[in-house]
């Protein structure tokens, strides 16, 4: 089973793909774990994507995809994958098309989750960290038991730049601009099945089996 994972920043998206991942018996491929881990094993691409991300430069699509194509021919792919993060656009999309089309190979079923914009800045904006032993909060669903001060170490607790209402719309802006395009994309294909991202983990999951036929 081939899959591709869209959702917003919050939407949990990693945390399914996971659960999928885990019962399906494929990879989880993440963009971003592809990424780190190309820059610290210091390849050809993570250098050349080292080089774009040091300049503060968006890393090229040319890499991101070269970088899934690589991934896509190992040996635990062939049963099948999750793609968490990729495509990201349009441009991507269509080459992961023509990349899988070389292979003889196709997307099975595109999962979104729907989740929005006010419930997103909920989750997200009620996150908390402590930058002493990096412990992670959230003001509703995982509250320190003293206010903004950390279980583990009583360090402070703060909000993150990227937890901020500001940036949080802003990625939220982002992300509509590159992902509703590719909703089309894949809803004329006869992929897309749109899941409500709401509710306890093991909902969505129920959801997201269902929508799979699973």
């Amino acid at each position: 089973m081939r899959l591709i994972m869209l959702g917003p920043p919050g939407a949990g998206k990693g945390t399914q793909a996971k659960t999928l991942a885990a019962q399906f018996g494929i990879p989880q491929i993440s963009t971003g774990d592809l990424l780190r881990a190309a820059v610290a094993a210091g390849t050809e691409l993570g250098k050349k994507a080292k080089a774009k991300m040091d300049a503060g430069e968006l890393v090229p699509d040319e890499i991101v995809v070269a970088m899934v194509r690589e991934r896509l021919r190992q040996a635990d792919c062939r049963p099948g994958f999750i793609l968490d993060g990729f495509p990201r656009s349009l441009p991507q999309a269509r080459a992961l098309d023509e990349m899988l089309r070389q292979e003889g190979l196709r997307i099975d079923r595109v999962l979104s989750i729907e989740v929005g914009e006010e419930e997103i800045l909920r989750r997200l904006g009620g996150r908390r960290s402590c930058p002493a032993c990096g412990a992670m909060y959230h003001v509703e669903f995982n509250p320190p038991r003293r206010e903004g001060v950390c279980d583990n170490c009583g360090g402070k607790l703060i909000i993150r730049d990227d937890d901020n209402e500001t940036t949080i719309r802003n990625r939220m802006k982002v992300y509509r601009q590159q992902t509703e395009p590719l909703k089309k994309y894949y809803r004329g294909q006869g992929l897309l099945a749109e899941v409500a991202g709401t509710g306890t983990p093991e909902e969505i999951g129920k959801r997201l089996r269902q929508a799979l036929g699973k």
